[in-house]
């Protein structure tokens, strides 16, 4: 299997990113990892094995890229505001230096997100956010809403509103960006006993009232939130 490592002065972050690279050509996705994980933890958790006969083949590209939680979300030693334009300036390095450095690798027409629990929900925002940029998302066992999981706790700005689904999908108007997800494909799986379940019933309800088409699976026979079950997933979705 084709596997790379990169790394780059990230010019709207401020500090060096991490990706790893596997494939040479198919479906490229670019994959967020969970809560304050790393750009490695795709490969570590058996995930790109799960693939790797799709990876191989030629018919799927992985561009497993690095987060900031840990400075924006998760950081409870600076303000608020500050936590959320990290998250903006981290979606703004995702849009302005990874998507162009994976359509210079791969010229597909198609290009999705895709990620499980957090990374579900950077998968999800990033992919609605930019709906002429990403064509569909894959998010599995995905978290929506941080105002119930306690982040930013009082806080509320223009680059909170425009950072949750939950919060911007429902009075979403503009009909470029509902014409554009329209066309798109967006998969929600989760499991029977996973706590995001709720989020994801809800999210799916959403955007099935703006008319945006989603797959919402939840598997049963005991499917958790947890590794096992998003390496059976993966392998059915991509």
């Amino acid at each position: 299997m084709n596997r790379e490592y990169h790394r780059w002065r990230s010019h709207e972050l401020g500090r060096d990113m991490e990706m790893l690279v596997f494939g040479h050509g198919g479906l490229p996705a670019v994959v967020f990892p969970t809560s304050q994980a790393r750009f490695y933890e795709f490969e570590d958790n058996g995930m790109v094995g799960a693939v790797a006969d799709k990876i191989d083949g030629g018919h799927l590209q992985l561009f497993c890229v690095d987060s900031v939680d840990s400075e924006s979300w998760y950081n409870r030693g600076v303000g608020s505001d500050w936590r959320i334009a990290r998250q903006v300036q981290y979606d703004r390095y995702i849009v302005h230096e990874v998507v162009p450095y994976v359509r210079w690798r791969n010229w597909s027409p198609h290009l999705i997100a895709m990620g499980c629990s957090f990374g579900g929900f950077h998968a999800v925002n990033t992919s609605l956010k930019h709906p002429d940029v990403f064509t569909g998302f894959l998010s599995m066992s995905g978290a929506f809403d941080m105002k119930e999981l306690g982040f930013l706790p009082g806080y509320y700005d223009a680059n909170t509103f425009y950072n949750l689904p939950l919060d911007y999908l429902p009075g979403l108007s503009d009909e470029w960006f509902l014409g554009q997800m329209r066309q798109r494909r967006y998969v929600l799986a989760t499991g029977e006993h996973d706590q995001c379940w709720n989020d994801n019933e809800r999210l799916a309800a959403v955007m099935r009232a703006k008319g945006i088409p989603v797959q919402l699976d939840v598997w049963g026979h005991g499917a958790r939130h947890d590794w096992p079950w998003w390496r059976e997933m993966v392998k059915v979705y991509l």
